[in-house]
């Protein structure tokens, strides 16, 4: 079965710190996507957070340079969002994609950052 499936997420004082695993099971040379982080908080769109390439290069939102950071695992076919000095603006579900041979979303994880 080809899914993803995320971890990490929860409630977090603004300031604090989380990791966000996505951990991919089933998928064919997971090294070849682009693996991607995405977040949608309530009333709003889903939007682009952080995305890393098959070959290593990263693009992150204005809104958390600095703050997030994204990285792969290849032979643990698993992508991690390493989040600190969060703020109550990045409370959301995050939702980790995969792009290549095919696209795939996991069901999700809360992150929730109080104030």
């Amino acid at each position: 079965q080809v899914r993803l499936v995320e971890s990490g997420g929860g409630l977090v004082q603004a300031g604090g710190s989380l990791r966000l695993s996505c951990a991919a099971s089933g998928i064919r040379m997971f090294s070849i996507y682009t693996m991607g982080w995405y977040r949608q908080a309530p009333g709003k769109q889903r939007e682009s957070v952080a995305v890393i390439t098959s070959g290593g290069s990263t693009d992150y939102a204005d809104t958390v340079k600095g703050r997030f950071t994204i990285s792969r695992d290849n032979a643990k076919t698993t992508v991690y969002l390493q989040m600190n000095s969060l703020k109550p603006e990045d409370t959301a579900v995050y939702y980790c994609n995969a792009d290549g041979l095919l696209r795939l979303w996991g069901q999700g994880t809360q992150v929730t950052v109080s104030s």
